[in-house]
Parts: structure tokens; sequence; C-alpha cells
């Protein structure tokens, strides 16, 4: 690695070159995470107070930390470090969108309308968000709190055609909650198999 940062090119045993000039390195590391995280400011949702210093605070504990773990040759090599954020309410909701697209789309092909409001968004959100592995749990927390019970509402068989399923939030039980409202749904027609056929006009006697 020191050869492609310093001459632009890595030689094998064999003498054979790769030319890494016009090439950008990207090198990604979690080194620091787990600092942040005993400190407070790991990944995670935050109080504005800690969302204003934690820009500061997060590049001072990842550079101490990038000192300890790799040599000043190394580092004196390296053009620049960034730093990412940690994901906010926002960035989630932006996941959770993404994600419900597909599971929108399966349910709008059978037929019916899903309405989730912020409140039911916001449960998922903080169900399927952990400071430990970040947005990752989501795709779970939308199988066990969406899918699942849109799924069993289905399968009840009193939904009709254009009804939409009006998901939200119930503050007091602390549970997903869904209800029904009745759309217009059209009623395909039935196409009769026995078409009335009409009467022939019987052939006159050839005399």
């Amino acid at each position: 690695l020191l050869q492609v940062l310093d001459e632009g090119q890595l030689t094998d045993s064999l003498g054979r070159k790769v030319d890494f000039r016009n090439t950008i390195i990207i090198m990604t590391s979690n080194i620091g995470a787990r600092q942040l995280k005993d400190f407070g400011q790991g990944v995670g949702f935050s109080t504005s107070a800690k969302i204003d210093q934690a820009s500061t605070h997060s590049r001072g504990v990842i550079e101490n930390a990038l000192k300890r773990a790799f040599a000043p040759e190394f580092l004196n090599r390296v053009d620049d470090v960034v730093v990412f954020n940690s994901l906010g309410k926002d960035e989630i909701f932006k996941i959770i969108d993404i994600e419900l697209n597909s599971l929108f789309g399966r349910v709008h092909d059978l037929g019916y309308d899903i309405l989730l409001t912020e409140n039911a968004k916001e449960y998922i959100a903080d169900k399927g968000f952990d400071a430990n592995f970040g947005a990752r749990p989501l795709k779970r927390a939308i199988q066990k709190y969406l899918e699942d019970p849109i799924a069993e509402e289905i399968l009840k068989g009193e939904l009709s055609a254009g009804d939409t399923m009006s998901i939200d939030y119930d503050k007091k039980t602390e549970l997903i909650s869904i209800s029904r409202k009745k759309g217009e749904g059209k009623k395909k027609e039935k196409k009769s198999d026995n078409k009335e056929q009409e009467p022939k006009e019987e052939d006159s006697p050839s005399k």
C-alpha cells in the first residue's frame, strides 16, 4: 500500500506493474466507533445539544484512535479523513420510505391501499433502529410491525378491492393498529359461459 501511495504503481515479485495513477483509493474503517459508543456519542438519536457537539467530538475521538492504530508513516500519506455523521431521524425516515415502497407496491397489486401515519412511522423507526447496528434492523421491524399485521388483515377475508388500510400507532396500548376504510372498488363483471343462442330460422322445405 505504501508503494501505491508513494509511487502510484504496484509491482509484484515478477516485475509486473499495475498503474494507480488517476485512481482514487477510499479506505473505510470503524476505528473509534467503540469509543464513541462508550462516551455516548455513537450512532443513535441525540438531543440538540449533543448534535451540535457531535461532529467536533467524533473527529477528535477518531483521530486519536487512528494515531493509536496506525503508524505515522501511513497516516502522513493519507490525504484526508472523512468522518461520517451518525444517522438522524430524517435519514431513518428516508430509509423507511425506501423499504416501504416495495411493500406498498405488493399490497397495491392485490387491490388495496395503505395509509401510514407519522406516529406509526416514528414507532417503526424507534423499534428498527439500534445503536450498535445502525439502520440494519429496520427490515425486521417493518416485517414484524407492518408486513405481518397487514398479511393477517388480508387473510381475514374482510377486505374488498379498493379498500384502504390505515395504519396508526396507539399510544395507549403502545401497539400498531390497523383500521379499514371502505373504497369504491369496482366489482368485476362475470362473463356468462351460457350464451343465449339466437333462434335460427328453419330452412323452408324445398318445393
